[in-house]
C-alpha cells in the first residue's frame, strides 16, 4: 500500500511538473512574440499583398541551407598500427595471391595487359604495392558540382554528405501500403529529397520506377533529378550506353567546358562479390573515368555468404576488391575521382537473410572508415539501414545504431542515409522523412562542442538571480533560434497536448508531413535553353531504343 501511495504521490508530482511546464513554455512563447514579432505588413492593401506573395512564390522555391556538413567532431578510431598493418597484409595477399575476376569486358583486358599486370586467366593478380601507387593517385576530396551552384558538395577529408535510399522496387506508404514503385512514386521522391535540408545528394533509383521499360527508365530517372530538383545526384550504371546517356545529358545541363574540369555527376557500382568484376563495373568506370567523373565503387558483402563470417576476413576483401577497381580506375585516366564503397552485412546462418544495425557491420564502418583515412581515400557507407518491413521499433534501433556508426567511423557520401526499409526492398515515404530529420541531429553533432567565449552564457549567471530562470534572459535571447536542434517530427509536449493534437504517432505525423511538402512543392528554376536541348536528346534516343522489360 505504501509503494502505491508513493507511486501514486510521484504521478502527482511528474503531472505538476509538466503543467508548470507548458505554462512556461505559453508565457515564453508570448514573450518572445512581444519581443521579435511585429504586425506583418499593417496596413498593406490586399492586392499589393497578393503580388507580393506571388513574387515570393516566383522567386527561388527552396532556400539553400548548409549543402553538406563540415566536420568538427573527431572521427573514432578503434585500431591501433599494428592492428592496421594486420588488415593491410592481409589486403596485399589477396591483390598478390587470390586474384581477382575480371569478367566478359575485352576492352577492360586489354587496358590490363597493357599496363604489363599479371593475368592468369581473366584474374588479374597485382603487386601490392603498384596498387597502392595507384589509388594514391586519386583526390583526397573533390567537388561535384550542383546544377545550383549553392549545393554544389565537397566528397571526402573532413565532409559528409547525405543521400537517399538507392535501388528498392518497391514502396510503401501509410496509406498506400507495400507496391511496386512506378515513376509517379519516383517523382514524388525526387522532389522531397529537393525539399528537405538535411539531404544533401540526390542519388539516383531512389526507387525503381517499374511502369516504364528497362531500356528506357533511366531516360526518365536522370532527367527527373536534373529537373524536379537542382542538388547533385548520380547518373546510371546498368549497362554501358546508359551510361554514356547519363554523361551526355550531365554535358547539356552543365556545358562541355564545366565537365571537363569539374565534377559534375558521379555513379555508384557494386562488384559482383566475392573476387569478381564484372563488366557493369568496368564499362561504367570506362565511361565515368574516362572523363573525369568520379565512380563510386561498393563491394556488397554478406559476411557468410559473399564473404566469410569473420568481420575482419570480409573487411579485408571488401578493402582489396575496391583497391583492385580504383587501380583499374586510374590505368583509365590517372587522377580520376574515385570513392571507396562500404556495404558489409551480417546475415541470419538459419535463413540466409541479411541482418542489419548488428553489431559486426557496425564495427565495419569504424574499421573501414580508419583504413580509407589511413590511404586517403574518400569514403561511401550507408545509411539507415534496416530489415523492418515498416516503421517501427525496430527500424529505430536498426536505423540508429547502423547510421550511427557511419557517421562515427567518417563515411564522407552516406547513400542510404534515408527512406531504407525491408533489407533495400522497399523505399518508405514516412521512413525517408523520419530518418532525414534525425539526419539534421548528426549535422549538430558533428559540428562539435562550441567553445566560443560567448557559450560559456557568463553574463546569464551574472543576470539570473539563485531560484530563477534563464528563459528571459538576454543570453537565451541571443540563442534561443538556434541553441538546439529541433526534431520536427519529434512530440515532446505532455500528454495532455499530444492527445489534443489526435495522439498521433510519429509515423502518422510524418505521413502528413510529406504530403504537406508535396502540396507545397515548386520546381527550381532551369534555363529554357537547356531544358529544350535535354528534352530533345532523349526523346531522339529514346525513339532509337525498342522497349525492353528486363
Amino acid at each position: 500500500m505504501l509503494k502505491i501511495e508513493i507511486f501514486q504521490g510521484y504521478n502527482r508530482v511528474l503531472s505538476d511538473y509538466y503543467d508548470v511546464v507548458a505554462f512556461i513554455q505559453r508565457i515564453h512563447t508570448a514573450y518572445l512574440y512581444s519581443v521579435f514579432a511585429k504586425p506583418p505588413y499593417a496596413g498593406e492593401s490586399m492586392a499589393r499583398r497578393t503580388k507580393r506573395r506571388r513574387t515570393r512564390a516566383e522567386s527561388r522555391a527552396l532556400p539553400v541551407t548548409a549543402p553538406y556538413i563540415k566536420r568538427q567532431l573527431p572521427f573514432f578510431d578503434p585500431l591501433d598500427e599494428e592492428q592496421l598493418n594486420k588488415i593491410d597484409s592481409q589486403v596485399d595477399w589477396m591483390l598478390e595471391n587470390i586474384g581477382f575476376a575480371f569478367r566478359d569486358d575485352p576492352a577492360a583486358t586489354r587496358i590490363w595487359n597493357e599496363a604489363g599486370v599479371k593475368m592468369v586467366g581473366d584474374k588479374v593478380f597485382a603487386d601490392a604495392k603498384w596498387v597502392r601507387e595507384q589509388c594514391a593517385k586519386i583526390p583526397s576530396e573533390f567537388t561535384q558540382l550542383a546544377r545550383n551552384p549553392e549545393r554544389s558538395v565537397v566528397i571526402g577529408g573532413n565532409n559528409q554528405v547525405f543521400a537517399p535510399i538507392y535501388g528498392a522496387p518497391f514502396v510503401r506508404d501509410l496509406q498506400g501500403g507495400r507496391r511496386y514503385a512506378t515513376m509517379d512514386d519516383f517523382e514524388k521522391l525526387v522532389k522531397l529529397t529537393y525539399l528537405h535540408p538535411n539531404l544533401h545528394h540526390s542519388g539516383l533509383v531512389i526507387c525503381e520506377p517499374t511502369d516504364v521499360p528497362v531500356s528506357k527508365r533511366h531516360f526518365d530517372m536522370v532527367y527527373a533529378h536534373m529537373t524536379l530538383g537542382d542538388k547533385p545526384h548520380l547518373g546510371a550504371i546498368t549497362e554501358k550506353s546508359r551510361a554514356q546517356d547519363s554523361v551526355d545529358m550531365a554535358e547539356i545541363l552543365h556545358g562541355k567546358d564545366t565537365m571537363d574540369n569539374n565534377v559534375v555527376i558521379m555513379a555508384n557500382v557494386n562488384t559482383n562479390s566475392p573476387l569478381l568484376i564484372d563488366r557493369v563495373v568496368t564499362e561504367a568506370i570506362q565511361v565515368y573515368s574516362s572523363r573525369g567523373q568520379a565512380m563510386v565503387v561498393t563491394p556488397f558483402i554478406l559476411t557468410g555468404a559473399m564473404g566469410p563470417v569473420s568481420t575482419v576476413a570480409a573487411i579485408a576483401q571488401a578493402m582489396a576488391e575496391t583497391m583492385i577497381c580504383c587501380a583499374f580506375t586510374q590505368l583509365v585516366r590517372p587522377g580520376a575521382p574515385f570513392v571507396m564503397g562500404n556495404f558489409l552485412s551480417s546475415m541470419s546462418l538459419k535463413s540466409g537473410a541479411p541482418t542489419f544495425g548488428m553489431p559486426e557491420p557496425v564495427l565495419s564502418n569504424y574499421v573501414i572508415g580508419q583504413m580509407a583515412r589511413r590511404l586517403g581515400m574518400p569514403l561511401r557507407c550507408g545509411g539507415s539501414l534496416t530489415a523492418s518491413k515498416i516503421e517501427d521499433a525496430q527500424a529505430a534501433y536498426e536505423s540508429a545504431d547502423s547510421m550511427h556508426s557511419t557517421v562515427l567511423g567518417g563515411s564522407n557520401f552516406t547513400l542510404h542515409a534515408a527512406g531504407w526499409l525491408e533489407g533495400g526492398l522497399a523505399t518508405g515515404y514516412e521512413k525517408l522523412i523520419m530518418d532525414a530529420d534525425r539526419l539534421g541531429s548528426y549535422q549538430k553533432i558533428m559540428a562539435g562542442l562550441d567553445l566560443d567565449e560567448d557559450q560559456f552564457a557568463r553574463d546569464a549567471y551574472e543576470e539570473v538571480e539563485p531560484g530563477g530562470h534563464f528563459l528571459g534572459s538576454a543570453h537565451t535571447m541571443r540563442h534561443y533560434q538556434n541553441a538546439f536542434y529541433n526534431a520536427e517530427l519529434s512530440d515532446s509536449e505532455n500528454v495532455e497536448s499530444w492527445e489534443e493534437k489526435g495522439g498521433q504517432d510519429m509515423r502518422t505525423r510524418a505521413y502528413h508531413k510529406w504530403n504537406k511538402m508535396l502540396d507545397e512543392y515548386q520546381p527550381p528554376p532551369i534555363d529554357a535553353g537547356v531544358k529544350e536541348e535535354l528534352d530533345a536528346y532523349v526523346a531522339k534516343r529514346k525513339e532509337a531504343i525498342p522497349d525492353a522489360w528486363y
